[in-house]
């Protein structure tokens, strides 16, 4: 059972992290955090990882709107999207399903804000492999 949505496109790295961030605040979220994993292994660990960032994705109104039903929900926010490199060299973004995420929660109330999100996950999904055809 997968807890993701993702595509994979063409063009560089950098340009699908762009792209993606880019089409994420058309749907009317902002990057809270920018992960750096590569960077992060090398620094803390010293050892080398392929490219890979997870971006902290957040509506602002959606959040309200989430906690105000569950306060703790924050524990699940925000929603990540990942950027990363395939061993193949292939470029995949991946998306958590806000379904199986809130899924979690056990709160019935949750559940058309879950189905928000995946939507607008689906229309960044398609935007960027559109933007960034394999």
């Amino acid at each position: 059972m997968s807890y993701t949505t993702q595509v994979t496109v063409g063009g560089s790295f950098d340009e699908a992290v762009d792209t993606t961030i880019a089409a994420l605040e058309d749907e009317g979220f902002g990057v809270l955090c920018d992960i750096d994993v590569q960077a992060t292994f090398e620094k803390k660990l010293g050892e080398e990882f392929r490219q890979y960032r997870i971006l902290g994705a957040c509506n602002p109104g959606l959040a309200h709107e989430g906690l105000t039903e569950e306060i703790d929900l924050g524990a699940l926010l925000p929603c990540n999207v990942v950027v990363y490199e395939t061993d193949d060299g292939d470029v995949v973004v991946s998306a958590v399903d806000p379904n199986r995420l809130v899924g979690i929660a056990d709160n019935d109330a949750l559940d058309s804000i879950a189905t928000d999100v995946h939507d607008r996950f689906e229309r960044v999904l398609d935007t960027v492999s559109t933007e960034l055809a394999a």
